[in-house]
């Protein structure tokens, strides 16, 4: 719930935006050319290829000013994690210290007797006031801040207008999550920790199930790509490990921004393989095929699955903590809040200040189960399309708002992703094992 008002908090109320063109009328289908492999990548027949001096060559091709202004876009992203909590926090708090929570139930009260419907009508009321009070919040982060780095490419209307869909899809979500909530809260008793941690699980598998088809479509055009020099090695590459699709599609991201992406999104019939326009109009056809082979490596290892399952058991131990969080602060505050109990409604902001709590504590735990799926996919990616050359282009392209160079704990709290380096790293490391004898690769003595 914590992390689905955090995305709702985004946005101002009452704003109507209609944006003429919204939808892109035409995507580039024609790729660039490679850009050139450094020479000390380039892996020269009867010369023993040194990964280190590789991947070295690689980063040094990023200019000074360009890898400092990632370094300090992303950098400032860290504080970004706590202030993002701060602000959440206290704002759930005023919402019980000043009894706002308990007078939004009091309304939904009166307004009818059937419970669900209470429910919904204190879950809207609770969305739209945390929207309201942190809108000027959200202009800077998602708005102004990727304005000064380069990384939006939307007016004010178009934004706003992605920001009014996701305010309704939340509220549609972030209603039906409470209804459900509470009722197994009502329903199961002292042991609704449990039930909800399972339900939240399942909730987020739904969401997964639903996005494809039914979510991302609201912000982005989706067409079928129609080249067949990018469409077939795709579609190849998929049946050759196993995956059952039989269409490619392309969706319009360059409307948001130039960052490049793709994804194999979706759950058993929603399946589906896209890519972003950036990918085609910014990368080669071996970064494409680079980039697909880890996207497709998430399918056949089901990360989906263990992501669920990993962050299930890190779901379970945080409803324990808001159970105990929330008993505790009840007996002391819950009167002076005026919210009657655990099953009362008005304790939603209760429970999103301590799930809030619990998962900014646990950030290094979350990023580490994500970016450890990411390498293996990585790893998959680079024997299923072996383009090692194109993994680092596309590697370089993400340090545009990503650290390429981190230390070994800065990666391993803040990245949810391989830094640059370790990418490359592997990549470099899996051309040297490839390359034939005589180009035998020295050891790696650094860190990757």
């Amino acid at each position: 719930m914590e992390g689905s008002l955090r995305r709702v908090g985004q946005l101002l109320l009452l704003l109507t935006v209609i944006v003429p063109g919204f939808w892109s009328s035409a995507v580039a289908q024609t790729p660039p050319p490679p850009p050139p492999v450094p020479a000390a990548a380039q892996g020269v027949t009867g010369q023993p290829f040194n990964v280190k001096a590789a991947v070295d060559a690689y980063l040094a091709t990023i200019p000074a000013d360009k890898r400092a202004r990632s370094d300090a876009y992303f950098e400032g992203g860290y504080w970004l994690i706590l202030w993002d909590f701060l602000v959440s926090a206290v704002v759930m708090w005023l919402l019980l210290r000043w009894r706002i929570s308990a007078k939004m139930r009091d309304w939904a009260e009166r307004a009818t007797r059937f419970r669900p419907v209470q429910t919904v009508i204190y879950a809207v009321q609770l969305i739209l006031v945390f929207t309201v009070v942190t809108f000027p919040w959200t202009i800077y982060e998602s708005y102004s801040r990727e304005h000064k780095y380069g990384l939006l490419n939307q007016t004010f209307g178009p934004w706003m207008r992605d920001q009014l869909v996701s305010l309704a899809v939340n509220l549609v979500l972030g209603a039906l999550f409470l209804v459900i909530l509470f009722g197994l809260l009502r329903w199961t008793g002292k042991n609704w920790w449990v039930w909800g941690a399972v339900f939240s699980v399942l909730f987020l598998a739904f969401i997964s199930l639903i996005a494809p088809v039914f979510i991302f479509p609201l912000f982005n055009k989706f067409t079928v790509l129609q080249n067949p020099s990018i469409k077939d090695p795709i579609l190849s590459m998929a049946r050759a490990n196993g995956i059952p699709a039989n269409e490619v599609y392309v969706f319009d991201a360059s409307r948001q921004s130039d960052r490049v992406s793709a994804n194999v999104s979706g759950l058993a019939g929603t399946m589906r393989i896209s890519l972003n326009d950036n990918l085609l109009k910014r990368c080669s056809l071996p970064a494409i095929e680079s980039t697909m082979g880890h996207e497709m490596g998430h399918y056949v290892l089901n990360h989906s699955y263990k992501g669920l399952a990993l962050n299930g058991i890190v779901t379970v131990v945080a409803f324990a903590f808001v159970n105990w969080g929330t008993k505790a602060a009840l007996a002391r505050w819950g009167e002076a809040w005026g919210v009657r109990g655990l099953t009362d409604v008005a304790v939603t902001p209760l429970l999103v200040l301590l799930l809030s709590l619990y998962y900014f504590a646990m950030t290094p735990v979350s990023n580490s189960i994500t970016r450890t799926m990411e390498y293996e996919a990585d790893m998959y990616g680079l024997n299923a399309a072996m383009q090692p050359d194109g993994e680092a282009e596309v590697d370089l392209l993400l340090g545009e708002y990503r650290k390429l160079d981190p230390g070994p704990v800065e990666e391993f709290v803040f990245f949810d992703h391989p830094s640059g380096r370790t990418r490359i790293t592997a990549a470099m490391r899996w051309k040297a094992e490839h390359l034939p004898p005589a180009a035998a690769a020295q050891p790696v003595t650094s860190k990757p």
